[in-house]
């Protein structure tokens, strides 16, 4: 078998095309705001990770243009040997202080800090045990270990402590959850979680990649929306979300970060984090902390939402974040919501097997701090009238 014979043979996406449904890769002109421009054509926009509207945020703009003034457009190197910069230690250690850990390190993806922390970690003959919906990076990460990879159902705190019970008490033990699942916008259960992680000597990382800025006071995460950020031993968060840049951070004990520092290959052997990037991140997590009226605004837009939604009588599943999953049907009908709503101005994201279980597509609807209620009407009207021509809605 030749090596390209999968490249040649491969044609699902070609035949979506065909179909003029393609939703993927879809090219936009302006900022990523509450409206963009696709087309020529101005749309709204519901598929973004940008949760608190910072994006386009003056102050965060600035930043960025006065780094690239002050230090250049890179570091020309990693953080290992010549990519340190000031602007790198001031933000670890306003992160670190934010989501309440002694310190942090900055990754140049989110992507590259799940992998950079876990693989690490766990060692041979440990283990690391993740829930069956946590982010691909997470996954990838895991494989890249030494040790053996579990997964468990969804939240399922039984079967958790089953497979908890099974292992070796004395063995190294790390328990990987997203804090909010990125597509059913559910939390992690964290508190029981914390509970049998103490019980079988294990330790419990979460992403917060899609909690941070939108849970816990002045938006410090879901572990502290639990009130338990002391338990939680490794936070990891990401900068494209609400801080309006690129990047990712671990933030854990000084033992556990200075290790990561001399043993994470994704932090060692990649460049480092861009200078506008870094001071992007510091500008909107003093935002952050000083308009905690964000927060309240995207927590009023998320429900006006999400009761608009439900009482058309469509299934918003479990999600009590801003990310709000919306019940389709097959992938197809899927392909079709996200054109047609599209050509209604309207922007939203499709979620297909093997993502979802086949027959239960969805769309991915994610809201922002800044939409106004006027747009969260707008797309409750667009969202009835794809859903009842395609049968959902009756």
């Amino acid at each position: 078998m030749a090596l390209f014979d999968k490249v040649y043979s491969f044609d699902e996406a070609e035949k979506v095309r065909r179909l003029g449904l393609y939703p993927y890769f879809r090219v936009i002109e302006s900022e990523q705001d509450t409206e963009v421009y696709i087309n020529g054509k101005k749309v709204l926009m519901l598929g973004s990770n940008s949760y608190l509207g910072l994006t386009n945020h003056p102050k965060v703009k600035e930043a960025a243009i006065e780094a690239i003034k002050k230090y250049g457009t890179g570091c020309a190197g990693s953080r290992f040997l010549n990519g340190t910069l000031d602007i790198h230690i001031e933000l670890e250690e306003a992160l670190a202080e934010f989501v309440g850990k002694e310190a942090a390190i900055l990754y140049s993806t989110g992507f590259q800090a799940n992998q950079g922390a876990i693989a690490p970690l766990v060692g041979r003959n440990e283990y690391v045990i993740v829930d069956k919906l946590v982010h691909a990076s997470i996954i990838e990460g895991c494989r890249l270990t030494l040790g053996k990879m579990f997964r468990f159902p969804h939240n399922d705190i039984n079967a958790l402590e089953k497979l908890l019970s099974s292992l070796e008490y004395d063995r190294g033990k790390l328990i990987v959850v997203d804090g909010v699942y990125s597509m059913e916008g559910d939390l992690a259960d964290l508190p029981n979680i914390i509970e049998l992680a103490k019980r079988y000597n294990a330790e419990v990382m979460v992403d917060d990649a899609h909690g941070i800025g939108v849970f816990g006071k002045n938006g410090r995460g879901t572990s502290d929306h639990f009130g338990l950020t002391d338990e939680v031993a490794i936070i990891m968060g990401t900068f494209s979300k609400s801080f309006a840049s690129l990047g990712g951070f671990i933030a854990s004990t000084k033992e556990v970060i200075d290790y990561l520092k001399h043993h994470s290959r994704s932090l060692i052997f990649s460049a480092s984090m861009s200078p506008a990037n870094a001071a992007a991140v510091k500008a909107a997590l003093e935002i952050m902390k000083s308009e905690p009226e964000r927060i309240d605004q995207l927590w009023a837009n998320t429900n006006r939402l999400r009761k608009g939604l439900q009482e058309l009588g469509l299934d918003t599943g479990k999600s009590v974040s801003p990310i709000i999953p919306v019940q389709i049907g097959t992938d197809l009908d899927v392909f079709k919501a996200c054109m047609m709503l599209l050509n209604e101005g309207v922007f939203v994201n499709p979620v297909v097997t093997p993502a979802v279980e086949p027959g239960k597509a969805i769309i991915r609807l994610s809201v922002m701090a800044n939409h106004t209620f006027e747009q969260i009407d707008f797309a409750l009207e667009k969202i009835e009238k794809v859903t009842r021509q395609l049968g959902v809605l009756v």
